[in-house]
């Protein structure tokens, strides 16, 4: 009976509201819970936005899909430097330093130091008036402060960038829809006890009580069969937003789920269960979801708030609520997906602080564990410090090779849904992994590898453009055709409809062009890693960044340190660096190797794939691609799959067998025209006889038929 209920609830989820409102992520299981799911572009200096806990507008114009370097990098150092100058005191916290508020009188502050600044970013946020800007704008304000002699600033003082009549309008209808949504939903205390326990079945959460549900505000959305989880912020403790959770069974007696948020999710900044959190609490559990959030709660009463986007996912304007805590243990789920993110997020959150949960079968979840009756203090207990020593013992890491052994599919990586034959190869996508991509000039190495890299953005990887070669609207326009696949030219009607999803995507664009340095460069890609959890980032290509390293070294000692320091960013940032390469001026009618790259020693060594883009001229085409991976240093396999390029959708896929039929090139060898066309009458042959021949006996039956 539930499962058919699962079906009709998640049929209609998004027929409430129109779909610019309900802004859907898909989830696997509850067990397996990492939500799919961009510009560092600061505003003009003067310029603030309110994008804090508030939930109030944010800056509109900073458009999410470009990424630029700071002009000049602020460090902690020159932050102090410039409060002491300045005689601020200030407090030296986690990841903020804590300062006196300047936008609240000293007599009416509820607390000395409730504002914050972000000691990578100098991003600033003030607790009190929620008001919030870059470290540029803090010092245009400490400045007017001395030259005025004030005690204080109005918060007004900084002017926000005013909204454009569609802005107010969306933003007007999103309150509209949070508020019909919320008013539409019932408190599980009015449901009846029936209905209410065939509800909490189809989320699993039937140990969860009705108290704890009324206690963090969970609601029901009948039309969908949806829970609703409330965001409440700012001083008013207003409603501000919602996200509502839906169940769907699938073949295998599996449930996934869906969210859906309301304002979209890249501008959804809620840490459920912040409300409930005293100002004296000193220790918090931070969990991936708002189920495990409940679970964490009702078992150990402990203080527990569930990040907004699960662990894709640690915004940075959130690091301010959390310093209040001496203490942070960090389960974000039972797999080994997120207990990467929890080392990565205990790096933003201060290392001596954060305990981690290791996933194993005895520590799944916080909603599966309470399921099972787990006893939540002693996994709470045999957390592990992030702080960790430079050297480790096997029985330190005794747990984790096991980790890896029962998890063999998710040590793997991310899978391709578009490339099959790049899964069984490699196996997935993995962090911290540096991966070579080379191919003939003209093959259409950035349109490939702008649809793997998309490929894996659909199934949310952070992903990191800098495309040196081609301009970001080239390249933007590239792969929307692809997400889209079809010529959105010829369909200009439905381009907004594409937009609206591609824009959802967690993809970014570095906005360099030509030749760059490489030291602003991974500036550039340290800054989108620590601000947006970006697990992957493409360079194309390494030439582009050669240029402008000292001219008086060798270029290939300059190409070696370039690689080099792309091979240490990838492992101490736990970030995948696709990196793209030319290859050296080869015959045409040869088909490249590894020894093929330019400057091949160094880049073949430190990379953990090489993969490499082949293309066979021939005569009635084009010419025919495969794609062909020489180095695999995860579990060693290496091989090579033909590939179709389709123009209408630039897109990629494996060709169907008998579909070409094409000559050699003239000069080309023998064999090799065996191996792109088999001639009809060898093929009858085999038929007949049933017996399999090698490429060899194939080319000396070429020979004599010649003959």
């Amino acid at each position: 009976m539930w499962r058919s209920l699962l079906q009709r609830g998640t049929a209609c989820l998004l027929q409430v509201a129109a779909p610019r409102f309900l802004h859907q992520r898909h989830l696997p299981s509850i067990c397996e819970r990492l939500p799919a799911q961009r510009l560092l572009h600061r505003p003009p200096c003067g310029t603030v936005y309110f994008l804090s806990q508030s939930g109030t507008r944010a800056y509109k114009k900073d458009a999410k899909s470009t990424v630029e370097c700071p002009v000049s990098p602020i460090t902690v150092t020159d932050i102090k430097q410039y409060l002491r100058s300045k005689d601020v005191s200030f407090h030296d916290g986690y990841s903020c330093l804590h300062l006196p508020s300047i936008f609240v009188e000293p007599s009416a502050r509820r607390d000395n130091f409730s504002l914050f600044v972000d000691k990578t970013t100098g991003q600033f946020l003030c607790k009190d008036t929620l008001v919030e800007g870059s470290w540029e704008d803090l010092q245009d304000c400490l400045e007017v402060m001395q030259k005025e002699e004030q005690g204080f600033l109005s918060p007004h003082v900084l002017l926000g960038y005013p909204e454009s009549v569609e802005e107010q309008e969306e933003r007007e209808r999103e309150l509209r829809e949070v508020q019909r949504i919320w008013s539409s939903s019932v408190p599980f205390a009015d449901l009846p006890e029936d209905e209410a326990q065939l509800v909490k079945t189809m989320f699993q959460i039937t140990k969860v009580s009705n108290a704890t549900l009324k206690r963090f505000g969970v609601r029901l959305f009948k039309p969908t069969k949806s829970l609703v989880f409330p965001w409440f912020g700012g001083p008013d403790s207003s409603l501000k937003g919602v996200k509502l959770l839906s169940a769907q069974s699938t073949n295998g007696d599996k449930v996934t789920y869906n969210e859906a948020t309301v304002p979209r999710c890249n501008s959804y900044y809620n840490l459920f269960g912040l409300p409930l959190v005293g100002r004296v609490d000193a220790e918090v559990v931070l969990t991936g979801h708002e189920l495990d959030t409940l679970a964490v709660s009702q078992a150990t009463g402990l203080p527990s708030v569930a990040l907004p986007r699960g662990a894709s996912c640690l915004p940075p304007i959130l690091l301010p609520y959390l310093e209040q805590f001496k203490r942070v243990t960090l389960w974000l789920g039972g797999d080994i997906r997120s207990w990467e993110a929890s080392k990565i997020f205990s790096r933003k959150l201060g290392l001596r602080r954060c305990s981690l949960v290791r996933p194993g079968e005895y520590r799944p979840c916080p909603a599966v564990a309470l399921a099972q009756g787990k006893n939540f203090g002693h996994i709470i207990k045999s957390s592990i410090p992030a702080a960790h020593k430079s050297i480790v013992s096997f029985k330190q890491l005794r747990e984790d090779v096991y980790g890896e052994l029962v998890n063999t599919e998710q040590v793997a990586g991310v899978k391709w849904g578009r490339f099959p034959e790049l899964n069984r190869i490699l196996k997935g996508h993995r962090r911290g992994e540096l991966t070579v991509f080379t191919g003939p000039t003209g093959s259409g190495k950035t349109t490939f590898i702008s649809e793997v890299a998309l490929d894996l953005c659909m199934q949310g990887v952070n992903t990191l453009w800098g495309s040196f070669e081609i301009n970001n609207v080239r390249l933007a326009k590239i792969m929307l055709t692809q997400f889209a696949m079809q010529r959105l030219e010829e369909n200009l009607e439905q381009y907004d409809f594409w937009a609206d999803k591609f824009e959802e995507l967690p993809l970014y664009f570095m906005t360099f062009h030509g030749q760059q340095n490489i030291k602003t460069v991974l500036e550039t890609m340290q800054h989108a890693v620590y601000l947006y959890d970006i697990n992957h980032v493409i360079i194309d290509n390494l030439q582009f960044m050669m240029g402008q390293e000292n001219l008086s070294v060798d270029k290939f000692a300059v190409q070696d340190h370039i690689i080099g320091a792309f091979r240490k960013f990838a492992t101490n940032s736990s970030c995948h660096v696709t990196l793209v390469i030319h290859p050296r001026k080869e015959e045409d009618d040869r088909e490249l190797q590894t020894a093929s790259i330019f400057g091949s020693a160094k880049a073949s060594q430190e990379a953990d794939n090489v993969l490499i883009l082949q293309e066979k001229k021939l005569v009635t085409c084009a010419g025919r691609r495969s794609l062909q991976v020489t180095k695999n240093r995860f579990d060693g396999d290496v091989g090579i799959f033909p590939l179709d390029f389709i123009k209408s959708s630039l897109t990629f896929a494996a060709p169907v067998k008998g579909k070409h039929k094409l000559r050699k090139v003239a000069g080309k060898p023998e064999s090799e025209e065996c191996e792109v066309a088999p001639k009809k009458d060898e093929v009858k042959k085999e038929k007949a006889t049933k017996t399999t021949k090698t490429p060899r006996a194939v080319m000396k039956g070429n020979e004599n038929t010649e003959k």
